[in-house]
């Protein structure tokens, strides 16, 4: 009864089988655009060939690379030539493909470029802009979906290397339309908490899988975030616009953890290194001052200090010769100059020099009583003023005129008549 079921293995080299023997796919001319495309280290090329519609997965082995003149790249149109076949180990069907030639690059790949442009245009990439990232945080936060492998990568990654750091997750929708949105704000939520590190990402994937970090609102936000940021989305060959706005741009979700914090074992060779130095600087230092206090040990002022008395006496006792000697001859001076003081004509005749200024002041009494005007007076003239002014001609006079009149007895009031 059980002869007429078939095992999955059956099943899948049959559907193979009918798939290698169709003429119509052992060469197929199909085009479409690049997606998910990883190289292999043995120079295959794993890939996604998709339209609006559908999709196929695709592989080149190196024998086919080798031909190609371009560099494949996600969101790349391409036109391939291949065969069709399925997969056993999975049975999944697939495009083997021996040649490849450019069709123009995808819509997406187009955005992207032009956003780019946009924003380094306007500066958001500079690296004056960026801020460092701390070497020891306390707090780290993480924007990224609260399950999956990135997550949980970044903990494990932060209590391996460096326990003593907090991790705070910031839980966000990474990948659909919404996830522009969720990201911005779960990036302006971090901000509210006193983080020193922020960390936003996701896990590997397709270019529509990343896109959500390719969008404008999701860079502004990450330029405006004042918490320094490390970006951390897909796999090392995956580069978004996040990766160029962002302060650091890590490979990978666990390479930014690693680079968010430092390794605990580093970090105590680095402390035992610094030990080691600041015991090598005490002892050179107390070398250096051991020198010195010999130095100075050794100095003739210490072994003979009264040497530094007798120099001051020796100074002192000369200091004391010179005051007596300046003394001595300031007394010989004054002495001279008083024995001339009382050698002089006035001391030896004080009248005689009374009686000359006696003359002379009466000498200067003469001239003054021969030019006083009240001596004109006496003799018989007048003098006769004018609003308290002496008037020496009669022109300067009118009729009506009220004149004062000194005599050597008193004064009159005139009037010009």
């Amino acid at each position: 009864m059980n002869d007429k079921y078939i095992t999955v293995t059956q099943l899948t080299r049959y559907i193979k089988y009918k798939i290698d023997n169709d003429v119509h796919l052992n060469e197929v001319f199909l085009k479409g655009e690049i997606s998910n495309f990883k190289p292999h280290s043995r120079g295959h090329f794993y890939f996604t060939i998709k339209d609006e519609g559908s999709r196929i997965n695709a592989i080149m082995f190196a024998s086919s690379t080798r031909k190609i003149k371009f560099v494949p790249q996600d969101g790349m149109k391409v036109l391939v030539t291949g065969k069709i076949s399925v997969f056993e180990a999975t049975g999944a069907y697939q495009i083997y493909v021996n040649d490849m030639l450019e069709d123009g690059v995808g819509n997406l790949y187009i955005a992207y470029e032009q956003l780019k442009k946009k924003l380094e245009e306007e500066g958001l990439f500079r690296e004056e802009h960026k801020k460092k990232i701390p070497k020891i945080p306390k707090r780290v936060g993480v924007v990224t979906a609260p399950t999956g492998a990135a997550i949980k990568d970044i903990i494990s990654t932060i209590k391996r290397r460096w326990p003593l750091t907090e991790v705070y997750l910031f839980p966000s929708l990474v990948q659909g339309e919404d996830a522009k949105d969720d990201i911005v704000k779960q990036i302006k939520r971090a901000e509210q908490y006193d983080l020193d590190t922020l960390i936003v990402g996701r896990g590997g994937g397709s270019i529509e899988d990343l896109w959500a970090f390719n969008e404008e609102v999701v860079a502004r936000a990450i330029y405006e975030c004042p918490i320094p940021t490390i970006s951390a989305v897909g796999h090392e060959v995956d580069f978004t616009i996040a990766d160029f706005v962002a302060d650091l741009r890590a490979p990978t979700p666990t390479g930014a953890a690693e680079m968010a914090v430092p390794q605990l074992s580093d970090m105590i060779g680095y402390l035992k290194q610094v030990n080691i130095r600041l015991h090598q600087s005490i002892d050179n230092q107390i070398k250096r001052d051991r020198r010195k206090l010999s130095d100075l040990m050794n100095r003739n002022i210490f072994k003979n200090p009264i040497s530094i008395y007798q120099t001051k006496e020796m100074l002192f006792d000369s200091i004391i010769e010179r005051l007596k000697f300046s003394l001595v001859n300031l007394t010989n001076v004054k002495e001279k100059e008083l024995i001339k003081i009382k050698n002089s004509y006035i001391l030896k005749n004080p009248y005689k020099l009374l009686d000359n200024k006696s003359n002379k002041y009466l000498q200067i009494i003469s001239k003054l009583e021969t030019l006083s005007p009240l001596l004109t007076l006496k003799r018989g003239y007048t003098i006769t003023k004018k609003d308290n002014k002496v008037i020496n001609s009669m022109k300067k006079l009118k009729k009506g005129d009220v004149l004062c009149i000194s005599f050597n007895d008193g004064d009159i009031d005139a009037e010009v008549i």
